[in-house]
């Protein structure tokens, strides 16, 4: 092996051995002779690479390749982030208090989880599943999900100008959205149908947990005895206030499991109080039905019927690691569990009852009505028969 290309492997590999050692994730893991074989197959191809590409290689650039490519195998939120990103994460330079109501994961482009009811993507008709190919001028291809926010993020009443594709579609959309501060309550409620209360969850967030039972029981005054709880698109919040909205709902057993590398599984119990809201509900979920939207459904599995889609299956913490050239990776670092131990970060969870979403074309108006909503009515309906 030439000293270039040691030197280029020495270059790539001191990052990633950092990280390891910084992070504790591999702990004696590099002492294995596994970990070192394959190693010295990355030698090997580097080595070809270099001595046998058309062209001179910019071995700054393929270093960068590598990190991407090995960040990019872990998971959709996992990701190498470059050294101005770092800067700007670690010194709380604020990206802007506006935005356009979308979230995104990485899919080889960028792709939407949900859209925010009312915002600036939901009126341009943005939807979960659609890719965002470019942001601002910037290709999404080798983006990171904090990035994309990032760029998505500014003054209110500034513009950015997004290309979408769906579905199959091949030609691109090209849309510019006006940033808007994210007003409104994070859950509205009405009466979806005599006796039904319905939840709208926009997200997680601790005043949202707050509103729930005040929610229930204005409804209750009005009539409910029997709820539908809407996470369809939710995938705003903190992963715990997922659990402590479950709490409202379940009065016993585990609402949830904490796994990380290395350490015991942390079970989370519910606890004397909990389960306060004992009325029959039924969860409508879709595939972007994500993070503590995922959590809380998880922790009502024998308690609600999931009626609708597959959700999405994002269910995992991520924390900074900062490698000495001042780039770093933004690692997943600790995942939740269903309350029966089975894997729900990049899984998802399946419904009881399947309710298709309808397919729209872009620029199209979706078909009156909401067949998962009066499914889920339907499912209340047999529930009650049931048990009388």
């Amino acid at each position: 092996m030439t000293s270039r290309t040691r030197a280029f492997v020495l270059a790539v590999s001191i990052p990633v051995i950092a990280f390891a050692v910084i992070g504790g994730y591999l702990g004696q893991a590099m002492a294995r002779n596994d970990t070192f074989r394959h190693l010295a197959v990355f030698e090997d191809v580097v080595s070809i690479v270099l001595n046998n590409y058309v062209e001179e290689v910019d071995v700054s650039k393929a270093m960068k390749g590598a990190l991407y490519g090995l960040s990019e195998a872990l998971d959709s939120d996992s990701a190498y982030l470059p050294p101005d990103l770092v800067k700007s994460l670690t010194s709380n330079e604020s990206a802007g208090q506006a935005e356009v109501g979308i979230e995104l994961i990485r899919q080889f482009y960028l792709r939407v989880v949900s859209v925010r009811d009312g915002s600036p993507a939901a009126r341009a008709g943005l939807r979960s599943g659609d890719y965002v190919r470019v942001i601002g001028g910037q290709a999404t291809r080798n983006m990171s999900t904090l990035e994309g926010t990032r760029l998505l993020q500014g003054a209110p009443g500034s513009t950015v100008e997004l290309v979408v594709l769906r579905g199959n579609a091949a030609d691109p959309h090209v849309l510019e959205l006006v940033r808007e501060r994210m007003a409104g309550p994070d859950v509205t409620s009405k009466m979806a149908a005599p006796g039904v209360g319905y939840l709208r969850m926009l997200a997680f967030s601790p005043e949202a947990v707050a509103a729930i039972r005040p929610a229930v029981e204005r409804l209750t005054k009005s009539g409910a005895s029997k709820f539908v709880i809407d996470v369809r698109g939710t995938a705003r919040g903190d992963l715990d206030q997922g659990v402590a909205a479950a709490r409202l709902f379940v009065k016993s057993g585990t609402l949830a499991i904490r796994e990380s590398k290395d350490a015991p599984r942390d079970t989370v119990q519910a606890q004397a109080g909990d389960g306060a809201i004992a009325a029959p509900v039924v969860l409508l979920t879709s595939p972007g039905t994500s993070g503590a939207a995922e959590v809380f459904a998880a922790a009502l599995e024998g308690r609600a019927t999931r009626v609708g889609t597959r959700t999405l299956g994002r269910a995992a913490r991520q924390r900074l690691i900062r490698l000495p050239d001042g780039s770093g990776l933004w690692l997943s670092y600790l995942r939740y569990l269903t309350p029966a131990g089975e894997q729900l970060h990049e899984r998802g969870l399946t419904p009881a009852v399947e309710v298709e979403e309808p397919e729209v074309e872009f620029g199209s108006t979706p078909p009156p009505g909401d067949p998962a909503l009066d499914r889920a009515i339907g499912v209340l309906a047999e529930t009650e028969k049931k048990a009388a």
